[in-house]
């Protein structure tokens, strides 16, 4: 039902922070790779390299220098730069993703108990691929979002060494995106 699972081969996502990084990711076991970098210069020159080596990416809309967080902006990286999908925090980028045919990964803070209820409600509109929840580090949090919701959960941020993977991993995270390369 949600295709993205069927994407995920290796269940560290590679969170790539700084474009120096790219090369380890695509060395990498990682066949996921999330963009948090990158600029209108350089993001199709980036999201090409990832989809040459075979691996699937997915630039967050709010990190990417000169590409507008809004409508335009996805619909720009829909048509001209072609990743496999996007991630934002954003829900109504969300929906205009989905309805350009990429895939939508939505990141949601969870702070307290409202910004569960908070993330869960703007998911159940948006209806995006998956959900990437931070910090990544609470496996009952994830495993209560596992139970709100049938979408598949990325678990992220704060994640600093593999028992913290599979600890989110057994909680029923899907996957676990770390910005540590030695962790993909």
């Amino acid at each position: 039902m949600y295709p993205i699972v069927d994407l995920v081969e290796h269940q560290t996502i590679a969170a790539v922070q700084r474009e120096e990084d790219l090369e380890l990711a695509l060395k990498s076991q990682a066949n996921i790779i999330f963009l948090l970098t990158g600029s209108i210069f350089n993001i199709k020159d980036l999201v090409d390299r990832v989809k040459a080596s075979g691996k699937h990416v997915f630039p967050h809309m709010e990190f990417i220098d000169g590409i507008s967080p809004d409508k335009s902006g996805v619909t720009y990286m829909a048509l001209n730069i072609k990743p496999t999908g996007i991630i934002s925090t954003k829900s109504n980028l969300i929906r205009v993703a989905k309805d350009l045919k990429l895939m939508a990964i939505q990141r949601i803070f969870l702070i307290d108990r409202s910004a569960v209820a908070r993330g869960i409600k703007a998911v159940e509109q948006s209806q995006p691929d998956a959900i990437e929840v931070m910090p990544g580090i609470m496996p009952r949090i994830i495993r209560e979002m596992t139970n709100m919701t049938p979408l598949p959960i990325i678990a992220g941020g704060l994640v600093g060494n593999q028992e913290e993977i599979d600890e989110a991993l057994r909680a029923g995270a899907l996957a676990v995106s770390a910005g540590t390369s030695n962790l993909w």
